[in-house]
């Protein structure tokens, strides 16, 4: 029997970007006759970009006799930068990066043919067979749409994934089907614009309809949860599961970027400071339990002092608790990067604040915690996750099991969850 060479995968980026590098690495395992690295770059800030190259460098250093592949959304977008550097051998684009005769044939690739780039503007379909990888061995992933038809001038995401393509809901019940058979707890469903799935499949069914589905055909499904989602977006169906279906998480990820009317408008959004104002206090008094974060960008062009200050402000009113914040990086070729620039210095400032005031609302939420009784879906390495998302110590439980346990604030600030018997009374949330 022939010993499949070793497939290493460097992810960067999104937890999309890391469910496909588990793609890539069962694909590519056994297809290629030599060792091969991977580095599976993000391209959401010019950071991001930097430090794939860096990596692309560190890697060749230990790895001199692998071949070194370069794929993800900045090989998409600067397929040529990375194909100059003499690191690597090939560049593949995202599309190709999923394909089993892609990795096949690796070792067919001469230095005339270093990169493969697809033009995603013509890919109209995803891959609804490999859409599904575990996360620290406690939950599935699973990727129901890919791409974004949407125009943010910061953005650069759409050239590096392409338009949106939805998975058919029949292939996505299918797998979450299968995923609960073999004993999975809990499904993420995952994508680059979750909340626009459906629109390009027969009738435009909306992402509420496809929940509801899996929810309803699924019954052994313990738990289903929602990846980020973009607020204005949401259908109705979808706006009731969340705040009523105890099997719906309560946890929400929005795509908020900023809380001024002004920077909203400069960027294109497609909501107002009213409108997720309004979308965040329906959704915690209905359901007080769920724990709501947001990406924010600090620092994009144009935005004053005033403007910052009503972002700080936005993120109390609205009831946030955890908070993604993004230095703005100019990103060659978007709107933005021609918008008149705020300096650096204040760029850092302003996220250090915001970074700042998301962990102080997470300190008060772990706080609210204490004493709290709560089902501990348990990860590898004494980890586990309540239902609203918040990471607990728990020394009880394989990988993938649910305990119900009383959660304690230690001296340092973390929680520990201590599994309760079976005749411990009611548990809170789902």
């Amino acid at each position: 029997m022939t010993r499949s060479s070793p497939v290493e995968v460097h992810d960067f980026g999104c937890r999309l970007n890391t469910l496909e590098g588990e793609v890539i690495r069962r694909t590519a395992q056994g297809a290629s006759g030599e060792p091969l690295v991977v580095v599976n770059t993000c391209a959401v800030t010019s950071e991001a970009v930097r430090q794939a190259r860096q990596s692309v460098r560190r890697l060749r250093r230990l790895h001199p006799n692998a071949r070194l592949v370069v794929t993800g959304c900045a090989a998409q977008t600067e397929g040529a930068a990375f194909a100059a550097m003499p690191e690597v051998d090939a560049v593949i684009g995202n599309d190709a990066k999923l394909r089993s005769e892609t990795w096949a044939t690796l070792s067919h690739f001469g230095p005339s043919e270093k990169l493969r780039i697809d033009d995603l503007a013509s890919v109209r379909e995803t891959a609804g067979h490999m859409v599904e990888a575990i996360e620290n061995r406690a939950r599935a992933i699973l990727q129901i749409q890919n791409g974004c038809d949407h125009r943010c001038t910061f953005c650069i995401i759409p050239f590096g994934r392409g338009p949106s393509r939805s998975v058919p809901a029949g292939e996505i019940v299918r797998q979450a089907r299968r995923i609960a058979e073999g004993g999975v707890a809990e499904i993420v469903l995952t994508g680059v614009d979750l909340t626009s799935w459906g629109a390009d499949l027969p009738g435009a069914p909306k992402l509420g309809n496809l929940v509801s589905q899996i929810l309803r055909l699924v019954p052994d499904l313990p738990r289903l949860r929602l990846s980020s989602i973009d607020q204005i977006e949401a259908d109705p169906l979808l706006v009731e599961l969340i705040c009523g279906e105890p099997r719906l998480m309560p946890h929400l990820h929005l795509s908020l970027q900023s809380g001024d009317d002004m920077v909203l408008k400069r960027m294109k959004r497609r909501h107002t400071r009213d409108d997720a104002l309004r979308f965040c206090r329906e959704v915690l008094d209905r359901r007080p339990e769920i724990v709501i974060g947001a990406d924010l960008i600090a620092g994009f062009p144009t935005e004053t002092d005033a403007m910052a200050e009503a972002t700080e402000r936005f993120v109390g009113e609205a009831g946030l608790t955890r908070l993604h914040v993004f230095p703005y990086s100019a990103r060659p070729g978007t709107p933005a990067a021609r918008m008149p620039p705020v300096p650096g210095p204040v760029i850092r400032e302003r996220a250090m604040r915001l970074r700042a005031i998301g962990a102080a609302a997470e300190r008060r939420h772990v706080a609210r915690l204490d004493g709290a009784r709560l089902p501990v879906l348990v990860e590898r390495g004494g980890r586990g996750r309540c239902p609203d998302f918040t990471s607990v110590q728990i020394a009880a439980g394989l990988p993938g099991a649910i305990v119900d346990a009383t959660l304690s604030l230690q001296s340092g600030g973390e929680l520990h969850a201590a599994p309760l018997s079976a005749a411990s009374g009611p548990l809170i949330g789902p």
